[in-house]
């Protein structure tokens, strides 16, 4: 099958959902938003409301004013959870730089013998290396300048502060096991060992990617699996949702609260998402895998 549709106007698009029954009250309302937002973006919204896959039929009732409510509220829950991520990055950041440095030395992410996997070890320094040659930050600038002769890079305290969440998750994630900070840094953030952590921070690095490109976790088959921890040190869930139901964001919110109550105690993050919740009251929690009653659970009182 070869693909032909062609492109089509704003007026040529609203005529279209127009016919396939979606009601729109506000015409110019819809053509601000498909004029600034455009189609395919709006599309992921007012997926669930169509009856017909397919043809692309709406359910009766449905409404583009919904749509926007679900548009915005996508919106603020990204915003929301990448201020949560950034408080987890820089914890991870400086546990890392500190109990690997003082382990191992201050150039311990450039010895390949402290890794696991080579061939993901090499990627993840190529990654690390693109980072320092974009890097505009004079301490870093001024570092590669006064020591040109020497080339390794600049020490962990100089090169982590600009290496992304990803390669991050990934270096801590390819530590040999016989490493001992990497036991101590998972124990610091109460996950017990570095059996668990690592997919925790896979996981919270792939959401932090979607919400830095701005793409949509409501509604998402969000990627990674963390896996959870038997018996919690720290308050958890008494009713853990079944593993099923772990591509939805509600187990990856739990994951990020239990981190941030290390990391940021004293943090909003409950009160923020609770309000998030009550302003957009129409929006389906289920479609996030909250439960109606994720404010009782032990983790989130």
């Amino acid at each position: 099958m070869i693909y032909n549709k062609q492109p089509t106007t704003v007026e040529d698009q609203i005529m279209q959902l127009k016919a396939r029954g979606l009601q729109i009250s506000d015409e110019a309302l819809i053509r601000h938003y498909l004029s600034n937002v455009s189609y395919y973006r709006l599309a992921g919204y007012w997926w669930p409301m169509q009856s017909d896959k397919v043809n692309h039929v709406f359910k009766p009732n449905s409404k583009f004013e919904d749509v926007i409510a679900l548009y915005n509220f996508d919106r603020e829950l990204r915003l929301l959870l990448f201020d949560v991520i950034e408080r987890i990055e820089i914890g991870l950041r400086t546990k890392m730089i500190h109990h690997l440095s003082l382990e191992h030395g201050a150039w311990w992410f450039q010895n390949s013998e402290l890794f696991i996997d080579i061939r993901q070890y090499i990627k993840t320094i190529a990654s690390i290396e693109e980072e320092l040659d974009r890097s505009k930050d004079t301490f870093i600038k001024d570092h590669l300048k006064r020591y040109r002769l020497d080339l390794r890079f600049p020490p962990a305290w100089k090169t982590l502060e600009i290496t992304s969440f990803g390669s991050l998750s990934k270096l801590y994630g390819n530590l040999r096991p016989s490493v001992n900070s990497k036991d101590i840094i998972a124990a610091e953030l109460n996950t017990v060992n570095h059996t668990y952590l690592p997919s925790w921070l896979l996981t919270i690095a792939q959401i932090r990617n979607i919400c830095a490109h701005h793409g949509r976790l409501w509604n998402k088959n969000l990627p990674g699996r963390p896996n959870l921890l038997s018996r919690p040190p720290a308050p958890w869930l008494n009713n853990v949702p079944p593993v099923n139901q772990h591509h939805m964001l509600y187990i990856h919110a739990c994951c990020m609260k239990y981190l941030l109550d290390v990391i940021s105690p004293g943090h909003h993050y409950k009160t923020r998402l609770a309000s998030l919740f009550q302003k957009y009251t129409n929006v389906d929690l289920n479609a996030l895998g909250f439960p109606a009653d994720w404010e009782t659970e032990p983790l989130w009182r």
